[in-house]
């Protein structure tokens, strides 16, 4: 009597490993776009608070990264270190302001899904209103 594993039985094995990798694979990636959208979750709120700041301070919003104390730490463009560019828009009134984070295409940071996606935290002082609009997985 033969003792050992047949040619078949090593191929299903080898089959059943490859598809549960390929799985692992890709719930690793949706993972990983997972957290750098909850990175610029907690970004985009740290704008928010910023321009809560600046507000008390000077009595308006401001459209500037770097007059919330962003900065270059956030950048407004993409760039080698961040998986986000981050900009202000104001909203027609001193006490509302609109922050963006938006998914970098370039650098080699293309994600592994269709369109690129974008955080959009929409604040108004004047109701303290924060409305929040995640587009792809975020």
């Amino acid at each position: 009597m033969n003792k050992g594993f047949t040619l078949l039985e090593i191929i299903v094995v080898i089959v059943i490993l490859g598809i549960m990798s390929t799985l692992a694979a890709t719930q690793y990636t949706k993972m990983v776009e997972k957290s750098r959208g909850a990175e610029a979750r907690v970004i985009v709120g740290s704008i928010r608070t910023n321009e809560a700041v600046m507000r008390l301070q000077s009595g308006a919003c401001s459209s500037a990264i770097v007059d919330v104390g962003i900065g270059s730490d956030y950048p407004s463009a993409c760039s080698s270190t961040h998986y986000f560019s981050y900009n202000i828009f104001a909203t027609g009134t001193s006490n509302a302001f609109t922050a963006v984070a938006t998914r970098c295409t370039v650098s080699g940071k293309i994600p592994n899904y269709a369109t690129a996606g974008m955080i959009t935290l929409l604040t108004n002082f004047d109701n303290g209103a924060d409305t929040w609009t995640l587009q792809a997985p975020y």
